[in-house]
């Protein structure tokens, strides 16, 4: 018994120095900042997603790059696999790095297919030794994929029967994506080559494309768990109108939720959308005390009714949108490797706004009084959700 004691000892002291080490790393990582212009094409509808990919994948006649966090091992997955095979038997380079934790669901069989009919397949964030517990935790969340350099896609869909609505559990799935032509093209492209050499010592062989400048300006941010917390609680607190959230997760933190409260209470109006059930255990739960104390504040909390709610976007008055891979939560802000994109110009912003007023429409508004009649084991869920919230 004191034996069994003695290494139960040893493995929590390891987890919990090898994960504050890895915390400790990361937040000595900056950020990249990358400002570039582009024309953008919003696609919110999974079945249009598919579509165009598939269709920009066929047309390629030099090289495919593509990166999803989750990539599954079902009908959708195999549809993009197929397409990726028949364009790799016809001499375009493609290469397909999915995170390791993300698409541990990728049967060996399916890996075997895509390398024995010519794609470069990788993992990302691969497990390792001695950091075993923070190379568990730290994923890379981006979805980047880049056609002959020419067209760039960059968002929340991932490769999966529940990002085309065909999974029933979830039904009609709702995301924010972007198609990026431009010299904006050339970002994605660069961010993807650097996330592939993270496991490969040989240099990727990027294709080089003459690109215009686009009519509209973007910026990119990358993170790899530091700054999005700051840059949000930023965006929010030069907002002197309007506030408009969309994301599947809402567990900010202290800093975004100070912010968000310091502008209810100027006056500004804060509308969030988030989805009416969850995609994964206890991140309902977290949410509801942050919840609470907005809605008494004044913000106006939406779920959205027709589906899963999967998107990543915030407008900020007129003057700016971010919609990109991250999260509202700890795991965005702390921990994963994310990749969104600001636009600035009025036009898309008008058209992001239309989009979320559509998307308010199919969504119920939650009042104060449904979250304080939670059951008691509700309430007790809470703070024990909230407490595990980084690994949520």
């Amino acid at each position: 018994m004191k034996y069994f004691f003695f290494v139960l000892l040893v493995l929590v002291l390891w987890i919990v120095i090898d994960l504050h080490l890895g915390s400790k790393k990361r937040k000595q990582t900056s950020s990249s900042w990358i400002e570039t212009t582009g024309n953008a094409t919003f696609i919110g509808d999974g079945d249009d997603f598919f579509r165009q990919l598939l269709s920009d994948i066929d047309s390629a006649s030099q090289e495919i790059q593509m990166m999803f966090y989750i990539f599954r091992n079902d009908e959708t997955g195999q549809k993009v696999i197929d397409h990726l095979c028949k364009k790799a038997g016809s001499g375009v380079l493609i290469y397909l790095l999915v995170d390791y934790g993300g698409s541990h669901g990728l049967k060996k069989s399916t890996i075997t297919k895509m390398r024995s009919c010519g794609i470069h397949f990788s993992y990302s964030r691969k497990i390792s030794f001695p950091n075993f517990f923070t190379s568990l935790n730290e994923r890379n969340h981006r979805k980047i994929t880049v056609i002959d350099g020419k067209i760039g896609y960059i968002g929340g869909f991932n490769v999966g029967n529940e990002y085309a609505g065909k999974d029933p559990k979830f039904g009609y799935w709702r995301d924010y994506h972007l198609r990026l032509t431009g010299e904006a093209v050339k970002g994605l492209q660069d961010q993807f080559v650097h996330d592939w050499m993270e496991n490969h010592s040989s240099p990727i062989e990027a294709v080089s494309a003459d690109l215009e400048k686009g009519a509209e300006t973007l910026t990119f941010h990358i993170t790899n768990g530091s700054d999005i917390e700051k840059s949000f609680a930023s965006y929010i607190d030069k907002a002197t109108t309007s506030i408009k959230i969309g994301t599947p997760y809402y567990i900010p933190g202290q800093t975004v939720q100070t912010s968000l409260l310091r502008a209810l209470k100027c006056g500004v109006s804060v509308q969030i959308i988030l989805p009416m059930r969850a995609d994964h255990p206890l991140v309902k739960e977290a949410s509801y005390p942050y919840l609470v104390e907005l809605i008494k504040a004044g913000c106006e909390v939406y779920q959205y009714m027709n589906g899963f709610y999967h998107a990543k976007v915030m407008v900020i008055d007129d003057t700016f949108c971010d919609i990109g891979t991250a999260n509202f939560d700890q795991r965005s802000f702390h921990i994963n490797g994310e990749i969104n994109c600001l636009l600035h110009s009025p036009d898309f912003i008008s058209e992001i706004k239309e989009v979320i007023k559509k998307d308010l429409l199919q969504s119920e508004r939650l009042d104060l009084k449904r979250l304080q009649d939670r059951s008691i084991g509700n309430r007790m869920l809470a703070p024990i959700a909230r407490l595990f919230s980084p690994f949520l």
